[in-house]
């Protein structure tokens, strides 16, 4: 049975919204989600890069909330 690992990347906009991708890991496939606009994407290498990316372009939400 594959094992199944799932992560999230968070941002929030300049409006104080949180936006939130998920990265679930199946074996060696990954899949980035974003919980706010239903954007699905694979992403065999770097899929947290790849989920900062999204919510910086697709939500403008570039403040993290670890950062502080």
């Amino acid at each position: 049975m594959p094992q199944i690992d799932s992560s999230k990347v968070s941002r929030w906009d300049l409006h104080g919204r949180e936006h939130i991708v998920r990265v679930q890991r199946t074996g060696v496939q990954r899949t980035i989600r974003c919980d706010t606009c239903g954007w699905r994407r694979g992403a065999q290498f770097l899929p947290w890069l790849k989920a900062q990316e999204h919510l910086e372009q697709a939500h403008q939400a570039t403040v993290d909330p670890t950062a502080a």
